[in-house]
């Protein structure tokens, strides 16, 4: 008999964790992030005016696939910007992106750095900005990544981040369950139970907002390529074994009759979800309690009088 505590068992909505690292090699093979990406990166950019604060220190999670050293660096120019890759094939990438020159010339205020680290390893800090672009669907537990991404804030230091929302794929979704498929992808969280998330990792002020993209293509093939590049199926319910070539004909088939718009082509529904928090200064600490009985403050008082009338 084995009296041990048996390991926590994980979320079925979660993530697989080999679907995901299988998604983070296709990743490191890709010619560049892909196009939504680089967008929502430019979206989210767009909202950092809304922080007054300069950062000294940005921190890039996820920076390959997040697309965001463009943006980053057109906003803050100045700053120091650190990414950090979930591999070392992804570190590599990155790190092909800086431009010496330019970090040069910038001295050590621009200047540059990439590291591969753990999921669990301690993040470089303290840093002014943590930045992480349709990266946090890809964890297990979001609430321990937003705490773990706190960790690395310094105080008064800002989180901002986007990740897919639970109406994304909505079309696909039905189409695979009135065929009585396993979903097509793993369960994203909604925007409500991140910013509680946000609260609960002790983060304070979170701003959270929601838009929906509709993303089209003229044919079953470029739909198909394009969610591979996106990340593919990381549900944990997904078939074991290849899809038979039978399978994918008869998938874009279904496709090409059920998700046409009216313009012809096939339109899929992504939600995307953005926020950001703030790490709240550290509160003063209080002295210790005093204990004064009643008799003290009375005879505290009598003293005071006795003064006032020898003046």
């Amino acid at each position: 008999m084995n009296l041990s505590p048996s390991a926590p068992q994980p979320d079925p909505a979660s993530p697989d964790p080999l679907a995901v690292q299988a998604h983070w090699r296709r990743a490191a093979r890709q010619a560049e992030a892909p196009w939504l990406h680089g967008e929502i990166a430019r979206r989210m950019g767009e909202r950092l005016g809304w922080i007054k604060r300069q950062p000294a220190q940005v921190l890039e999670i996820g920076g390959w696939l997040g697309a965001g050293r463009s943006v980053l660096r057109a906003v803050y120019p100045k700053a120091r910007l650190v990414a950090v890759e979930p591999t070392e094939a992804l570190r590599a990438r990155r790190a092909a992106q800086i431009d010496g020159r330019w970090r040069r010339w910038l001295g050590r205020a621009g200047e540059e750095a990439v590291h591969h680290l753990a999921a669990d390893a301690p993040l470089p800090g303290p840093v002014d900005l943590v930045w992480s672009n349709l990266g946090l669907h890809w964890s297990a537990d979001p609430q321990q990544a937003f705490a773990h991404w706190r960790a690395a804030l310094a105080p008064e230091g800002f989180l901002m981040f986007s990740a897919f929302g639970p109406d994304t794929l909505r079309e696909l979704g039905g189409l695979y369950r009135s065929m009585g498929w396993a979903p097509p992808a793993h369960r994203y969280i909604d925007m409500h139970d991140l910013g509680d998330a946000l609260l609960h990792a002790g983060l304070a002020d979170p701003v959270m907002d929601m838009e929906t993209l509709t993303l089209a293509w003229r044919e079953p093939a470029d739909l198909l390529r394009e969610l591979r590049g996106l990340g593919g199926n990381a549900c944990r319910e997904r078939p074991a074994g290849c899809r038979t070539p039978r399978w994918r004909a008869r998938l874009e088939d279904l496709l090409a009759e059920r998700l046409r718009g009216p313009d012809g082509r096939l339109q899929l529904s992504f939600e995307i979800v953005q926020g950001h928090a703030f790490q709240a200064a550290p509160k003063p600490v209080r002295g210790a309690l005093a204990t004064v009985s009643v008799d003290q403050l009375r005879d505290s008082a009598r003293r005071v009088a006795k003064r006032s009338d020898s003046r």
